[in-house]
């Protein structure tokens, strides 16, 4: 108990007692004498009776003069009068027994109160656990920060893999920690917040949790969110709570999830004000963060996906000072990542953590995390003793392509289309130069939409691609709409997907990466930041920094590449027509053609027969 809260108790019993002892003071003044029926008879008899006040059961009233102990009020029993009689006839003194109703008044007058206080106790507190606020309205204002101690967090360095370069950054945080003033022997200082910038499930938490773990020392973790209520001031009262907290515990490290929650750009949007909760909030916190002395052994650490949108105040020198790059771990990283994880579940023999991690770019810590368990499900299901390759296959193309839909039944036709279509994508992608190899071909549903798929396997990670590899990539995609135009002789609702990526990749080489002749070395649309997650935001609704001249160039470019593409694409697969219609009558039989077949069926084509030739 704080001393705060000692000193508020105190004053409450203060005055409790003090309202006991005035209501006895008044209790004793107005004190009433009890007298026996036969004295009240005797001092009637006397004239010494002034008033009286006749009831069902008592007698009140008033003496001319007082009593031997001072009182002129007096109340008796009231006595039957045949009853009486007999008693003077013996001499019998006699009288009755008074009710005490002391404490009958003060519980009419305490339980009132007691209710009404029980009643709105609980309310309030009702109230503030559907708002979030934890204690009850009295602690809003509190830090919900949990406090994790060494032992707690169970996480260290070697713990998370395949972020190699962000640990040697955070390295020096715990050198830091550990040793504070001896760090700062020749006069440098540690920054004093470090932002741990990357896409989601990259290992940001795990990274913050494994510093405190090798440090040491307590670890106080919150989310942005959780510092905004609906009472305006309460986000800062919980900002300066938080840090009060850590300095009394310091070395320690104060963590900030989703640091964009709180931090975003102040007067951004139409209805951004300065006494806005989230402002102060922030405002609290840029105070705080200038407020206390890196040296006192308190490290902040905070991380976010979209550092775009923090507000520049939050990101300048002394605030935080530096920020670490938690990046989508390259096929090295993964295989350290796999490797940690495959620890925890039992592994055939077969495995091979470089060829998972080749069928798995682009996937981060916690897709591969989730990998690493789809695949021990998967062997489970099958009442197998370990998890085998096949497992890991199998649930990579279950996160990709999604769950297997041998209960969606296409008809006859449906089922062609959806064959010669894949084999279309397969096809162009073995005649094409420089393109990923295919890896599976398969017509069975997937997913939501999907009634086939073909899967591409890199063989290493890519990070700059030409204007070439971009047109063969697109070539690939179209190659399942080019297979049923010279199949069917004409089109289906199949390639919807694969026009939006196309369509996507054209725009792009012409407005972002300066690859059209026409337009030349002009990029015409800003980049959205995206790099981070990877996806393409929706544009703003702005108006177009260009001509309206130069937005139909545009899109004249865009689909002049298309239609380029998608001519290419045309003629390899007539081409190879007689090698289309065995493999996908081969794929119509399996449903499914792995790498191998797929291969030997498109590089040793049968010879056609003279019926064929002439057709």
């Amino acid at each position: 108990m704080t001393k705060q809260t000692r000193f508020n108790v105190g004053y409450a019993i203060a005055a409790i007692f003090l309202v006991f002892m005035i209501q006895y003071a008044v209790s004793v003044a107005n004190q009433i004498a009890p007298i026996p029926y036969s004295d009240f008879q005797r001092l009637l008899h006397e004239g010494k009776i002034a008033t009286v006040g006749v009831s069902d059961r008592f007698i009140q009233g008033t003496l001319k003069e007082p009593l031997p102990g001072g009182q002129k009020q007096f109340v008796t029993t009231r006595v039957d009068p045949e009853f009486a009689g007999e008693l003077d006839k013996y001499g019998v003194r006699y009288t009755g027994q008074i009710e005490s109703t002391f404490l009958r008044d003060l519980l009419s007058w305490v339980m009132p109160v007691l209710l009404f206080v029980g009643l709105w106790w609980y309310l309030g507190k009702r109230f503030a656990e559907s708002q979030g606020l934890g204690g009850g309205l009295m602690s809003i204002g509190k830090s919900k920060a949990k406090i994790y101690v060494e032992a707690d967090t169970g996480v260290t360095f070697e713990d998370v893999a395949g972020v190699d370069e962000a640990k040697d950054e955070l390295r020096e945080v715990v050198d830091f920690l550990k040793s504070p003033a001896d760090y700062g022997r020749l006069g440098g200082r540690m920054p004093k917040g470090v932002l741990l910038v990357g896409p989601p499930g990259t290992g940001k938490t795990l990274l913050a949790k494994a510093v405190a773990g090798e440090a040491k020392v307590p670890f106080f973790s919150i989310s942005g969110s959780e510092f905004v209520e609906m009472f305006v001031g309460v986000g800062a009262a919980r900002v300066r709570d938080l840090f009060q907290q850590a300095h009394q515990k310091a070395p320690a490290i104060i963590f900030i999830d989703e640091l964009d929650a709180l931090g975003r750009a102040r007067g951004i949007g139409p209805y951004a004000g300065g006494h806005d909760e989230k402002e102060q909030t922030l405002n609290q916190l840029l105070v705080e963060l200038d407020g206390f002395d890196s040296r006192s052994g308190l490290v902040i650490l905070a991380a976010t996906n979209r550092p775009e949108i923090l507000d520049p105040a939050l990101l300048r020198a002394g605030r935080f000072d530096r920020q670490v790059l938690v990046d989508r771990p390259d096929k090295k990283g993964r295989v350290q990542i796999l490797q940690v994880h495959m620890k925890k579940v039992k592994i055939a023999a077969d495995v091979d953590a470089d060829k998972v991690a080749a069928l798995t770019p682009g996937f981060s810590g916690a897709d591969l995390a989730n990998l690493v368990n789809e695949a021990a499900l998967l062997a489970t299901r099958r009442s197998a003793n370990a998890t085998s390759m096949a497992d890991f296959g199998n649930a990579v193309e279950r996160i990709v392509a999604g769950l297997e839909k041998r209960n969606r039944l296409l008809n006859p036709k449906e089922r062609e289309i959806v064959a010669y279509h894949e084999m279309g994508h397969a096809l162009v992608a073995l005649a094409l130069p420089g393109v990923d190899p295919v890896h599976k071909v398969s017509i069975i549903p997937r997913g939501i939409g999907a009634l086939g798929y073909t899967i591409q396997r890199p063989t290493e990670d890519r990070f700059l691609m030409t204007r070439e590899e971009l047109e063969n990539k697109m070539a690939v995609s179209l190659g399942g709409r080019a297979a049923e135009l010279i199949v069917f002789g004409h089109l289906s609702t199949g390639a919807a997907d694969d026009l939006r990526r196309v369509t996507d990749i054209a725009r792009s080489m012409v407005t972002r990466y300066g690859m059209s002749d026409k337009l030349g070395n002009v990029a015409y649309d800003r980049d959205p930041y995206t790099f981070l997650t990877g996806r393409d935001l929706p544009s703003p609704p702005h108006e177009r920094d260009y001509a309206e001249k130069t937005a139909a160039t545009v899109d004249e470019e865009v689909r002049a590449i298309v239609e380029k593409v998608f001519q290419r694409a045309l003629d390899l697969l007539k081409e190879r027509r007689a090698v289309l219609d065995r493999t996908a009558q081969r794929l119509l039989e399996k449903e499914t053609l792995e790498e191998a077949e797929l291969t030997q069926l498109a590089n040793h084509p049968e010879p056609r027969s003279p019926q064929a030739a002439a057709e």
